[in-house]
């Protein structure tokens, strides 16, 4: 019950934040109720398709995808209105991303999958939304590049796991747990602007040198290429 309920509070704050993304890049009403359908339950129907799950839980609850083309519409009449509410949508957007976790997880264990395809299924859920609204928006997704995101998806699933698999207490107790543990993660890395290390590499920096070295070693690689397949063509026009 806990978790239906921040089940729908999730996906309707995703399709909101989704259809503003929609309106940053001028997209028609088609546009926005795509990007936002696909920002509130992509990351579900990814997960429902991995798993071989049918029907898709959007199939089976039509309701839910009628509930979100509303959201998305009422964004367009009153976006200002919702992007000043933008600190509390990362708030909730923090529940849905521990959420969407808890359920993949749910999902996969529910058919017999074992802790590797539990903690996958729960990421795959959580991020997956995002990563295909900035996609769709010709973006590099934000899961990429920002915010501990992805991360706390990982540790909230693994939490959430070893508490349902290896401990008594009931599950209940359980989201409880790992929703207070990952909200409280999500909302540390972003005030504290906590990421991952980035791997940069920039070719131009590199000493004259080893730029050269570098040009000279692909030159002479395509150089091999043409000559293997100019020899091997004289072969094949030979047996002929």
């Amino acid at each position: 019950m806990i978790l239906q309920i921040l089940y729908i509070i999730a996906i309707v704050s995703e399709s909101i934040t989704g259809a503003l993304a929609a309106g940053r890049y001028k997209m028609d009403l088609f546009g926005v109720l795509l990007i936002s359908l696909v920002t509130a339950i992509g990351g579900g129907t990814i997960c429902d398709i991995l798993l071989n799950m049918h029907p898709m839980t959007w199939v089976k609850h039509p309701e839910y995808v009628i509930m979100l083309c509303f959201f998305s519409m009422l964004t367009t009449r009153i976006p200002y209105f919702f992007a000043n509410l933008s600190r509390l949508f990362l708030l909730l957007d923090a529940v849905g991303l521990i959420a969407f976790s808890i359920i993949g997880v749910d999902k996969a264990a529910e058919h017999g999958f074992g802790f590797v395809i539990c903690v996958i299924a729960g990421v795959v859920t959580g991020i997956s939304g995002g990563i295909l609204r900035d996609i769709l928006c010709n973006k590099i997704p934000l899961v990429f590049q920002k915010e501990l995101y992805a991360s706390v998806s990982i540790v909230a699933c693994m939490l959430y796991y070893c508490l349902y698999f290896y401990t008594p207490i009931p599950n209940d107790i359980a989201v409880i747990i790992t929703l207070t543990f990952g909200f409280s993660f999500r909302v540390i890395a972003l005030h504290y602007e906590l990421s991952l290390p980035v791997f940069s590499f920039d070719e131009t920096k590199l000493p004259h040198d080893k730029q050269k070295d570098t040009r000279q070693s692909y030159k002479k690689d395509s150089l091999d290429s043409k000559d293997f397949t100019e020899s091997k063509n004289i072969k094949d026009s030979k047996k002929e």
